[in-house]
């Protein structure tokens, strides 16, 4: 990595002990260095609603929009919500698409995780996300794929991560985002200087 990068990491559950959150901190934990992984929250942003974009609207998203428009990326972990994912997590998409051509996602590389306590590791909320952000020309990383299931049996009880293997592949994850995220920011930055 030629500079430093930051992320911004957006997890799809509000659980505190939820695994989406837990997968998320594991891969932070593995970055390379200049990858600065940073947790913004969406918990408490209003549903959105147009009225309420005013000259001063939420708090909430206002401090959410600077947050993720401060970032070079997104990382986004999410469960899988009936074949889909969570509400609250399409809410904070809306939030930051507005106003009208002043979304914070545009053009920011992104790398989409899903998980499930099942097997299928969040097959239908991981290409629903990706549906969904594709509006904003986010380049998601397109392999590896991250499908991580089974998500209960991952870690001990101080939610540190114990499975070998997904370690291991976690790394390789991280690895390959921060490789794609030099190469769209830095596309981006030389397009910007031209």
């Amino acid at each position: 990595m030629t500079q430093s990068r930051t992320v911004a990491v957006i997890v799809g559950s509000l659980r505190k002990d939820s695994s989406s959150r837990k997968i998320a901190k594991a891969i932070a934990g593995f970055a390379p260095a200049g990858l600065d992984f940073r947790f913004v929250e969406i918990g408490d942003l209003p549903h959105y609603d147009q009225d309420l974009e005013t000259d001063a609207p939420p708090a909430a998203w206002t401090r959410f929009r600077g947050e993720v428009a401060g970032a070079d990326a997104v990382l986004f972990v999410t469960p899988e919500y009936n074949r889909s994912f969570p509400g609250f997590l399409k809410n904070a998409i809306d939030v930051g698409s507005r106003p009208w051509g002043k979304a914070v996602w545009t053009d920011k590389p992104a790398l989409v995780v899903s998980t499930s306590a099942g097997a299928l590791g969040g097959f239908g909320a991981n290409h629903h996300l990706r549906q969904a952000i594709s509006f904003f020309n986010m380049p998601v990383l397109g392999q590896p794929e991250a499908y991580i299931g089974n998500t209960l049996s991952l870690f001990d009880e101080q939610g540190e991560l114990t499975n070998e293997t997904t370690a291991e592949f976690l790394r390789g994850l991280v690895q390959a985002f921060a490789a794609h995220i030099e190469r769209n920011t830095a596309a981006a930055d030389a397009r910007q200087a031209a």
